[in-house]
């Protein structure tokens, strides 16, 4: 009995804990583009809503998030310590000879907007790592 009664309230804390971060999640919005003379991506993801645009004047596809996508996503966004964005530096400098797209991310949360420094495209400040490698995963069924 007590096993079962352990399960249960495993199961019940597991769930309130993912229904926490995807909360947490409805708050944001999020942006993420890289920009070069030859290449464009947009992303946004507002809700589960996800926005790509992979050419400057096309209009973006939109997809919604699934709940496993959603969920790594928020877990990555609660890991976040936004205030400090804008202090993070990208490993490389390939932006600077046209070796990487110029990258920068956007979070708009709370009514407050934090944004990072431009690093390169593929390339992300390491204590974003995940986070960004994670947004830009989700423009792969929009290549053309």
């Amino acid at each position: 009995m007590k096993l079962v009664v352990t399960i249960f309230l495993s199961v019940i804390l597991a769930k309130s804990c993912n229904t926490q971060q995807h909360d947490e999640m409805k708050k944001a919005n999020i942006e993420y583009q890289a920009v070069s003379r030859g290449y464009y991506l947009a992303i946004n993801i507002q809700n589960d809503l996800l926005t790509i645009a992979n050419k400057r004047d096309a209009a973006p596809k939109e997809y919604k998030l699934s709940d496993s996508e959603r969920d790594a996503l928020s877990k990555l966004f609660l890991d976040l310590k936004l205030d400090a964005l804008s202090t993070y530096e990208g490993p490389t400098q390939k932006r600077f000879y046209d070796g990487a797209p110029i990258a920068n991310m956007r979070v708009v949360y709370e009514g407050k907007t934090y944004e990072t420094q431009s690093f390169d495209h593929g390339y992300p400040p390491k204590e974003i790592e995940a986070f960004v490698n994670k947004i830009v995963s989700f423009s792969n069924p929009a290549a053309e």
